[in-house]
């Protein structure tokens, strides 16, 4: 017995050790590219580092620059909130609505999900950024067409401060097709009896989209919203192509990230860029925690 308890035990340790071997590559990108790079961005965040030299310790003086004495913050941060305020609640409800319309038992549905779809997929590339300050710009296609239907020569809608961060808002809504995908899934999965006992009951399409499709898919828009709000707080492509880089005009489309970028490969403060990332991570942490904690009162599940 001792014996056979011993072999057994060598048994497990090597069936453990190749676990172990499959699991090392994973590891090993875990620690070298994620953790490794996330602790040294913490660490340079407390120093003066421009990357052409050694980095100097400064403790907390980029996070009270930041908070204290940085007005180009507070821009990207108006900026920044302002397009997730406008972009997610759009883009949900225009996804929510497609979603309905397609769960009609549309003929050909399966073309009609993929050309929604396309635009998530294609929609953050730099081409469609070029392509959309073309459409946007004082001779686009925009204008152009404006002046064919109604005799309208409108602005430059992306050199104009006033509507330059609507266009953008207007490219992410452009993009829902990831959005509208997960809804009609979600929609798929509501059982018919209880619309139909619903339809019995004389309630009519307005009130069972209230009263039944609303509640039973408020899992799948509490998931779509948690997820669209932190790629909206990420949004970078957009608004660097169509602004040069610049933020520009007047900073009215001066996301967030952009200005992580300018101090970063721009001004050389990569120390001060660090500590921009990581009070991004906290703003994404602190809607998240919100958005899991409002949960309990407005998402209903199936107990």
């Amino acid at each position: 017995m001792p014996a056979a308890a011993a072999a057994s035990a060598r048994a497990v340790q090597r069936d453990d050790l190749a676990g172990y071997g499959f699991l090392l590559p994973w590891l090993l990108g875990f620690l070298l590219l994620t953790l490794g790079p996330v602790a040294a961005s913490f660490y340079l965040s407390l120093t003066d580092y421009s990357g052409l030299s050694a980095p100097n310790w400064v403790g907390i003086e980029n996070y009270r620059r930041i908070a204290t004495d940085d007005p180009r913050f507070v821009t990207a941060m108006t900026v920044t909130f302002t397009f997730v305020l406008l972009s997610v609640p759009l883009k949900l409800l225009f996804a929510l609505g497609v979603a309905v319309a397609l769960n009609k038992g549309l003929a050909g549905l399966s073309f009609f999900r993929a050309v929604f779809y396309l635009p998530s997929l294609i929609g953050g590339s730099v081409a469609i950024a070029v392509l959309w300050r073309q459409v946007f710009a004082g001779d686009g296609l925009l204008n152009q067409a404006l002046n064919a239907l109604f005799g309208y020569e409108g602005p430059s809608w992306i050199a104009n401060p006033s509507t330059s961060l609507y266009t953008l808002v207007l490219l992410a809504v452009w993009q829902f097709g990831s959005s509208m995908i997960i809804f009609l899934a979600g929609l798929r999965q509501i059982p018919q009896d209880i619309y139909e006992a619903a339809s019995i009951d004389g309630a009519q399409p307005v009130r069972q989209f209230f009263k039944i499709t609303l509640p039973l898919l408020t899992p799948v828009i509490f998931f779509n919203a948690v997820i669209q709000t932190i790629d909206a707080f990420k949004a970078f492509t957009s608004a660097f192509v169509i602004s040069d880089g610049t933020g520009g005009p007047i900073d009215s489309t001066l996301f967030y990230t952009l200005y992580l970028y300018q101090e970063a490969f721009t001004n050389f403060r990569f120390g001060y860029a660090s500590a921009l990332a990581w009070i991004l991570v906290l703003i994404i942490a602190v809607f998240t925690a919100l958005s899991f904690l409002s949960a309990r009162y407005w998402v209903h599940y199936d107990d």
